[in-house]
Order: structure tokens, then sequence, then C-alpha cells
């Protein structure tokens, strides 16, 4: 059944290969959901999350870092296209002060660990997965969170584990962990901020 409640408009930031911001805009893109996907933001010309978006029918921009901290472009954009949440998917750069002065509690983000353990600058994707099996960790997991003016140490909203067995490689951490963020992260978007229609 449609929601009677107004449709929350998200914008997407991301730097890479997009998997995460295919698998949100997916969810929302039914009809059924109090969100929908407007925009993805990224900050890489050649990055494939653009491809995805464009099979996808999501309108894209690509700004340089400059650009995205530039208030009047990137706070201009968000008006344009009416956005009422930012989700992170694989956003490399810092989120300006500004964006999150404007959006305070409603840009968020995901991160391959169980934070407050392997997070900080530097620590994305790979790295992440590296560390913790040099690390010996039993598990891991993702960490859903509120982005705030420091890397990785906004309000945690959600966190999902896995176990990480004593022969498990980085690549074999990376599959469990991409299982967790396709089963989890768009849900966790929704749950937060479009279903109990909270901003």
């Amino acid at each position: 059944m449609k929601s009677l409640l107004p449709v929350k408009k998200i914008a997407i930031f991301a730097s890479g290969n997009g998997t995460n911001a295919e698998n949100v805009i997916k969810y929302f893109s039914g009809g059924d959901k109090g969100g929908e996907v407007c925009l993805v933001v990224c900050n890489r010309p050649d990055a494939f999350v653009l491809r995805r978006a464009a099979i996808l029918g999501v309108p894209s921009v690509v700004m340089s870092k400059t650009q995205i901290n530039t208030p009047e472009l990137l706070l201009g954009l968000m008006n344009e296209y009416e956005v009422d949440i930012i989700v992170l998917a694989g956003f490399l750069l810092m989120v300006p002060g500004f964006l999150i002065e404007r959006y305070g509690g409603r840009i968020v983000n995901i991160h391959p660990s169980l934070l407050p353990k392997f997070g900080g600058k530097g620590m994305y994707g790979r790295y992440v997965h590296e560390a913790v099996v040099e690390a010996g960790e039993t598990e891991t997991g993702i960490t859903v969170h509120m982005v705030s003016e420091r890397y990785d140490e906004g309000r945690i909203i959600f966190q999902a584990r896995t176990a990480v067995g004593p022969c498990d490689t980085a690549s074999d951490v990376e599959s469990a962990i991409h299982e967790l963020e396709r089963e989890h992260y768009a849900r966790v978007i929704d749950e937060t901020f479009c279903c109990s229609n909270k901003l």
C-alpha cells in the first residue's frame, strides 16, 4: 500500500563502485516506501556509481572537492532537488561543516566495521577488512551512524555482526560485510527517516 505521508527525497553521496548506492536506489524505487532517491552526487567522474545511477534512471552530478566545499554550489544543488536526507555510500571526502549544519541529524553513513573499532581517517573499504584480519578479530560487522564533523564518530543507529574465522582473508571478510550491507542499510535508512515520518 502506498504511503500517504510525504515522500522523503534522498540524495546519495558516493565515490566509487556504487553497490550500496544501487541497493538503496532499488529499495526505494517500488513506490510503496516513504522515500525516493532523487539524486546521486559523486566526486569522481570515472566512478562506476554514475553508470549504476544512469541505468536506474536517477540523476547524477559530478562535483570536485572544491565545488563540494563551496556552500552556494552544494546547498544550491540540495535546494534544487529539494533534498530531505543525505545518504553516504562509499563517499570518501569529509562532509563539509555547512552541510552538516543544514542537515543536522539527517546525514547517515555506513561503515564496514563495528565502530569505534577500525574507524577514522583512511579507514575505509579494503583497508578496514585487512586491519580486522591482521588484528586477529573474531568478529566484525557494519555500523550505520549519523554523520558528524569527525570521521566515524556520529551517533550509532544500528550495528550487525558477522564472525571472522581464523583462516578468513580480507576478501572473505569483505564478502560477509557486503552481505550485511545489502541486508540492512536501506532498511535502516527507511526505518530511521521515512516510515515514521520523523523529519
